[in-house]
């Protein structure tokens, strides 16, 4: 794909999504951003593309919500004026013990990591199809590529994970014939979740072959690789410093 001049829509605009963002900016990528309530990070990212000199949106949205996910592709649509790259980053990440566990719990989760990433590609796919062509990057987890839990507590978000890949490999068919491509990056240890203590940072790098958390920046690399492929649908890439193999 050649980047420039091409419009981006990433869920989830972060952290990790705040420095995606600017990656693809600096390619030549006008950039649009949803954010359910980080507002100040959204405008982070945002200020980013614009220091790139590309243009950029952002809007709030609950993508719990069905309709929103058909808004937030027509807003992008609309402010950019096409739409060649989704990329589905909005997740929702909560511990909670399995007899603790509500169905309005197992909703949260499963209705933004996975019901939302296909809403999301739905409302995308005939802008795309109107361009030759596009491109959609889902995001797993590691855990969930390697096949088996691993962490108790987290009993809906492994499922919605599992349930992205499944929806990559689904979607990568269906969607072929219309030159869209559909991939995923499972991310392991990339930046510690908020509240980790040292100890347990250390224990993280311990338990990785390349010793370190791998750092934002590891994403935005894989993000603009399957991008740049012309002949890679359908796969899951996992971005774990070889976490998976020890």
């Amino acid at each position: 794909m050649d980047f420039k001049g091409k419009v981006a829509l990433i869920t989830g605009g972060k952290r990790i999504g705040l420095v995606v963002a600017g990656e693809l900016a600096a390619r030549g990528v006008d950039v649009a951003l949803s954010y359910a309530r980080s507002r100040a990070e959204a405008e982070q990212a945002a200020e980013r593309v614009r220091a790139a000199g590309r243009r950029t949106a952002i809007m709030q949205a609950d993508l719990s919500q069905p309709e929103a996910c058909d808004a937030i592709v027509a807003a992008a649509v609309e402010q950019l004026a096409r739409l060649d790259i989704l990329i589905n980053m909005a997740s929702v990440y909560v511990r909670r013990p399995f007899d603790e566990l509500r169905a309005a719990d197992w909703d949260a989760v499963i209705d933004v990591d996975l019901r939302a990433a296909f809403l999301c590609a739905r409302a995308a796919a005939p802008h795309m199809r109107r361009q030759g062509g596009g491109r959609i990057i889902n995001f797993s987890d590691w855990v969930a590529r390697s096949g088996r839990p691993r962490y108790a507590g987290y009993l809906p978000y492994y499922v919605a994970k599992s349930g992205v890949i499944g929806l990559t490999e689904a979607l990568a068919l269906e969607l072929a014939p219309d030159n869209i491509l559909v991939n995923a990056i499972a991310p392991g240890p990339i930046v510690a979740p908020p509240g980790t203590t040292d100890e347990e940072s250390k224990s993280v790098e311990q338990a990785t072959p390349l010793g370190r958390w791998g750092g934002e920046l590891e994403i935005a690399k894989a993000v603009a690789a399957l991008l740049d492929s012309d002949f890679i649908t359908g796969e899951i890439i996992r971005v774990d410093g070889g976490r998976h193999v020890k």
